[in-house]
């Protein structure tokens, strides 16, 4: 019998847990540490503190882990169109009863207690599409297939748009990932960071240089199917550097006119090569482009609300932004980050922790909070510790024996590893600043909950796979 035990022991993943047991802990004093005070010291558990109100998420939260491994991973894949339906239930009734915090309508309020149908519903989004992509039928490569999964995807993210919040939506983000170890064309992936790019791009220039490199981009890329490249890249070099005088000198649509010139010359060149059929996919490609770009430059200038465009001049040019208006948050938070040297100022010794000069410091900028009081030492092992747990969840997912288990794991660790990405690199001024939590480590209980209700049944997952 204590054989059979040991045995078990074995085969349940102890080093995850610990992991997820190590964040927990780094996340409550983190939260503690934030809203602590000399002169005021509160009990540990106290309900008006947000640490109080942490201690008790973290309890609820350890107690799912646990219940989810006496539940088999068979259940879950039965109920997870339900447990959708239920999730898209509940965003939509957030849209009329839920309360406004922050210009979002994305939280349900009951006392003390707060609750985000749009985190809860990331669960219940990966558990159906996982159970789409286990099923025998679908293929991926297939259009319909791809299509009816990002659908799958998109019905989360519409209803938490109408919300309006912009930053959870953009986590769904995640499940990308799962799609792609599925069997997705990578040319989708190619095709959306091709307008991630652009889309960047037209609001750092001018619509105007943005089409005219896409012009002459499409020219050049024309000669690689040329048979004499060499004497049609000699005159494209020589027409090229033309134009880009005539646009120093200003004399902007002359040099447009030239581009459209040279570009539809060597486009149509491709009809005296056997890729013919090329032309058909580079104008249309040519025209939607360059239509985006203008588009997207159109509506940042003239449709987006004053703080969002701050959100985004905040991002991609600072120097564009109010350093005590939309850039007060992340000017503070580098000079927090940056202030805590190499080795920190000590645990309960930050002061710029303490004087508030950071807002929401104990959930999206909580980074912010251990960078200052453990410096550069104790910032890169937290972040080593979240890049140990996502490689461990992604090793489980191709370990995995059936396609449910191993999509719900990439969905899992894809959602982590976004939420990491962003939440972290906002603080610093790599990505914008959407309001994302660090899993385990922000206040927060939807988050939390979720991210541990995930934990638990992956170690459920993995435990069933070292058994079978």
């Amino acid at each position: 019998m204590a054989n059979r035990r040991t045995g078990n022991t074995k085969r349940f993943d102890w080093i995850t847990l610990w992991i997820y047991l190590l964040l927990l802990t780094a996340g409550w004093l983190m939260i503690y540490a934030v809203e602590y005070r000399e002169d005021s010291v509160q009990p540990l558990v106290n309900l008006s503190t947000s640490y109080g109100k942490q201690f008790i998420w973290i309890g609820i939260s350890l107690s799912i882990v646990f219940a989810a491994q006496v539940i088999h991973s068979s259940f879950w894949r039965t109920f997870a169109y339900a447990l959708l339906i239920g999730a898209l239930v509940l965003l939509f009734l957030v849209l009329f009863f839920g309360q406004e915090i922050k210009g979002s309508q994305s939280w349900f309020t009951f006392g003390p207690v707060s609750l985000q149908p749009g985190e809860v519903a990331k669960f219940p989004a990966i558990l159906a599409l996982a159970a789409y992509l286990a099923y025998y039928r679908t293929d991926l490569r297939k259009n319909r297939h791809f299509f009816t999964a990002l659908g799958i995807i998109a019905l989360p993210i519409g209803m938490i748009m109408l919300q309006p919040d912009t930053g959870t939506a953009l986590t769904y983000g995640a499940l990308l990932i799962v799609l792609f170890r599925a069997g997705a064309h990578p040319i989708w992936y190619i095709l959306i960071l091709g307008i991630g790019v652009l889309f960047i791009t037209s609001i750092l220039f001018s619509a105007y240089y943005v089409i005219l490199v896409l012009l002459l981009g499409g020219g050049g890329l024309a000669i690689s199917y040329y048979r004499d490249r060499l004497n049609w890249f000699l005159a494209y070099a020589l027409f090229t550097t033309l134009i880009l005088l005539i646009v120093a000198l200003e004399m902007y649509t002359l040099a447009m006119v030239l581009a459209v010139l040279l570009c539809s010359v060597y486009v149509l060149k491709i009809f005296t090569t056997r890729e013919q059929r090329l032309v058909f996919v580079f104008v249309p490609v040519l025209a939607l482009s360059s239509a985006f770009s203008f588009s997207t430059a159109y509506v940042f200038d003239n449709v987006l609300l004053p703080h969002q465009r701050d959100r985004l001049n905040v991002w991609l040019q600072p120097e564009l932004s109010d350093p005590r208006g939309a850039l007060y948050n992340v000017f503070q938070s580098k000079l927090a980050i940056g202030s805590g040297g190499l080795t920190g100022k000590g645990y309960l010794d930050g002061t710029l922790t303490k004087l508030n000069y950071v807002p929401e410091q104990n959930t999206d900028f909580i980074f912010v909070t251990v960078a200052e009081e453990q410096g550069f030492i104790g910032a890169s092992a937290l972040i080593i510790i979240y890049s140990i747990l996502m490689i461990r969840i992604f090793r489980m997912g191709e370990r995995m024996r059936n396609d449910f288990d191993r999509a719900f794991a990439y969905g899992f660790g894809g959602f982590l590893f976004i939420h990491f990405a962003i939440n972290i690199g906002m603080t610093m001024g790599l990505m914008p600043v959407v309001g994302i939590p660090l899993p385990y480590l922000s206040y927060g209980g939807s988050s939390l909950l979720v991210f541990s209700a995930m934990m638990g049944v992956l170690l459920r997952m993995d435990m069933e796979r070292r058994n079978s």
